[in-house]
C-alpha cells in the first residue's frame, strides 16, 4: 500500500500554485479549495505565495523565530479535514464549541492547532505514534 508523503518541495509548490489559480479565479479542486480559504485569512503570507521559487528556497527555523507559513496552513487542512470526519472522534463537537466560544473558527484551529503541535511534538521526542487520546484530551481542557 502506497501512502502519500509528499516532499516539502511538493507542499510548497501546492500552496503557492493553488494561490496563484485562486487569485487567477480558475476552477480548484476541493482540497485547494479549503486551502484557498485558509491562505485567504492569512494577509501576511500573500507575498510569500506568489513567489514560488523564492518559498521554496526559504527555511524556516526555531532559532529565526519565524512560523512556517506552509506548516501552518498544511495544519489548518488537516485540521479541518479531521473536523470534517470527527476524528478523534469529538474533535468536531469540542472544534465548533470552541469556535462558538471564541466567536472565530479561525481562532480556534489556532488553540487546536497548539495542541495537535505538542502532542505530535511528545510523538516524535518519545519514538512513539501520536496519541489520539492525548490529543482529545488536550483538546477537551480548551473548552
Amino acid at each position: 500500500m502506497a501512502i502519500f508523503n509528499p516532499t516539502r518541495e511538493d507542499v510548497r509548490r501546492f500552496f503557492c500554485d493553488t494561490w496563484k489559480k485562486k487569485t487567477e479565479s480558475h476552477i480548484l479542486t476541493l482540497l485547494e479549495t479549503i486551502a484557498g480559504d485558509w491562505m485567504e485569512q492569512h494577509p501576511e503570507y500573500h507575498t510569500l505565495l506568489t513567489d514560488s521559487d523564492g518559498a521554496l528556497a526559504q527555511d524556516y527555523t526555531p532559532e529565526r523565530g519565524e512560523t512556517n507559513p506552509f506548516l501552518h496552513l498544511s495544519m489548518h487542512l488537516s485540521i479541518s479535514e479531521q473536523i470534517s470526519i470527527d476524528q478523534p472522534p469529538g474533535i468536531r463537537k469540542i472544534a465548533e464549541n470552541l469556535a462558538g466560544k471564541l466567536g472565530s473558527e479561525h481562532e480556534a484551529q489556532h488553540r487546536i492547532m497548539e495542541c495537535l503541535g505538542q502532542v505530535m511534538w511528545e510523538s516524535q521526542r518519545d519514538g512513539v505514534p501520536l496519541s489520539p487520546e492525548k490529543y482529545i484530551e488536550a483538546l477537551q481542557k480548551l473548552n
